[in-house]
């Protein structure tokens, strides 16, 4: 009866995964949601450019957001997401600017900041995001240029003046963004500066570090795929004076050609790549055309380095659109798949990859995001999740390696498997980066993060590693609710997508008790049974705290884990 269950849901979900898969053979795109805080900056850029040329496409993003407005005068990241501060602060700028000041949304930001003044907005956005200004300096420039905030004085100014050095010096200069910001960093450090007391040493960067932001601006205009970065930046130069600049043209272009029907943006283009990989392991050995595939996924290498980030030629993004920049994550996801497809079949775009990943270790022995170095601001810090996916992607291709290539992934290896071993809790978890949970009290999910490393990490032969998936096992063993699933943390109620993550996880222990593993399966059963399996679920964690959900994270991270859960149970019977 299990087995037919099984069986069921596979061929279910995987005749949905090869529905969403384009006609022409090319990779997944998926579909983020649609987000008030990309929909709300976007309509902003759009009245800071020529409110009267884009009238159409400022009020059917107006309406969108009218629509999405919650009861108590709110919004959050996503339609499926809780009251959001930001959110809710960006949306309120941009309906004050067009005129239609939600009133409900007063209360709530008086709540929420203690008071609706300058000072109570800029201490309560700067005390909410910390040290990190990649987020909270646009917030707050955006919200005086909409005339929410009534004097520039206290608003933070960023030293744009820095982005005309060598980028290979930015990891020692103490940024305050992250490394993926700095068309903010220009921006907004030029508005403010416009705003504030004129400096003339300062003023002299000015056209220096505009040709900066034309050097990072792909051709299309849209930064990283972003429509929230690319609206700050255009807000930002036409509050300076700079609206026919090429960069606030090619920016409105972006954001023009990327609205969508009923008026709103999602947070970034797509994740086409990341969900290909995502899609190639869940399917396995059923995934068709697979040399086409492989080719498609080697094509997306980078073959130069990247004007954005500066990192070297050979990682991946997590799109292959040309806002992408390469990636840990991404690249090591494309490792992964290409090994599923290829068989172990070595190349030089894999050669290429797996010295990008050692290129980008950090002094800690873990890995970054974006770039190495960069330690001092969250999303720029080496991560757990992310070190295991590079593991994974060493342990397979290691025997498949030239000698030389295969020694430094065996020393890069030892070096993040002693990271990761400091950064295990006491508890057995591990917090990922960019992924969360916005029902836990402080929004981490070390379910998450600590079923992707036990997964990752449980088919490596070492002791550290083995000590360390014991350990991770008992915590998601802990964490398990009384229905069967997961949430992001203990006692937190059971997601779909994070109960998949753990069953994958438990599923390659040996010593796990069946019945925990059956438990789980039922609890997606009921889900699947109830049609509630596809449901969105806003795990995803994007540029500074901003949530999303993503259609194919519940397709592929469910079939996933029932493929691995079918593996544990005809093992389970051989050895009987």
């Amino acid at each position: 009866m299990q087995e037919e269950k099984i069986h069921k849901m596979i061929d279910y979900l995987s005749g949905e995964l090869i529905d969403k898969r384009p006609k022409d053979g090319g990779l997944w795109s998926g579909y983020l949601s649609s987000s008030a805080i990309s929909t709300s900056v976007a309509v902003f850029a759009l009245f800071m450019s020529n409110k009267d040329k884009h009238q159409s496409g400022i009020e059917n993003g107006v309406a969108w957001l009218k629509k999405t407005m919650l009861e108590d005068g709110s919004w959050g990241d996503s339609p499926e997401s809780p009251s959001n501060m930001t959110a809710t602060l960006l949306t309120f700028a941009t309906l004050t600017a067009v005129g239609e000041t939600p009133e409900p949304t007063k209360a709530f930001l008086n709540d929420k900041f203690g008071g609706i003044s300058d000072a109570h907005i800029i201490e309560g956005v700067l005390k909410y995001y910390g040290k990190d200004l990649t987020f909270s300096a646009p917030i707050l420039v955006m919200c005086a240029l909409a005339g929410v905030i009534s004097s520039w004085k206290n608003i933070p100014q960023l030293p744009f003046e820095l982005s005309v050095l060598p980028q290979k010096l930015f990891r020692f200069l103490r940024l305050p963004v992250v490394s993926y910001a700095i068309p903010a960093l220009i921006a907004v450090g030029i508005l403010r500066y416009k705003k504030g007391s004129k400096n003339l040493l300062r003023e002299k960067f000015i056209p220096g570090s505009l040709k900066v932001l034309i050097k990072l601006q792909p051709k299309h205009g849209g930064f990283l795929e972003a429509a929230p970065l690319t609206s700050f930046v255009a807000m930002c130069m036409c509050g300076a004076g700079y609206g026919d600049h090429e960069a606030v043209r090619k920016g409105i272009g972006f954001l023009t050609d990327t609205v969508r029907k009923d008026g709103s943006w999602p947070i970034d283009t797509n994740l086409a790549a990341w969900v290909t990989s995502l899609s190639v392991r869940a399917m396995g050995e059923n995934i068709p055309d697979r040399l086409n595939l492989a080719n498609q996924i080697k094509q997306n290498a980078f073959k130069c380095q990247h004007p954005f980030t500066g990192a070297k030629e050979g990682g991946w993004g997590w799109t292959n659109l040309p806002g992408a920049a390469p990636d840990a994550d991404d690249t090591s996801g494309a490792l992964v798949a290409l090994y599923d497809l290829s068989n172990g079949e070595m190349s030089p775009e894999i050669e290429k990859g797996l010295e990008w990943l050692l290129s980008l270790q950090n002094a800690d022995g873990g890995i970054p995001t974006f770039c190495k170095g960069w330690g001092k601001l969250p999303f720029d810090r080496s991560s757990p999740d992310i070190t295991a996916h590079a593991l994974l992607a060493f342990s397979l291709w290691r025997d498949h390696l030239p000698n030389a290539l295969k020694k430094k992934c065996d020393n890069g290896a030892n070096r993040m498997l002693r990271w990761m071993k400091k950064k295990q809790s006491p508890e057995g978890c591990w917090y990922p980066l960019w992924f969360g949970d916005q029902d836990a009290q402080d929004e981490r999910s070390p379910v998450y993060g600590t079923a992707l490393s036990v997964e990752y990490l449980s088919g490596i032969d070492h002791p550290l590693a083995e000590e360390m998936v014991a350990k991770g096992a008992s915590f998601l063993l802990s964490a398990q609710n009384t229905d069967g699933g997961w949430g992001g943390a203990i006692g937190v109620r059971s997601k779909v997508t994070l109960t998949a993550r753990a069953l994958s996880a438990l599923s390659t222990i040996d010593n796990v008790e069946e019945s925990i593993l059956d438990n789980a399966f039922n609890f997606l059963y009921l889900k699947y049974e109830s049609k509630k399996i596809l449901k969105p679920e806003p795990i995803g964690l994007y540029f500074a705290r901003l949530w999303y959900s993503e259609d194919m994270y519940n397709i592929t991270f469910v079939l996933n884990a029932l493929n691995a859960y079918k593996k544990k149970l005809s093992q389970t019977k051989i050895m009987v």
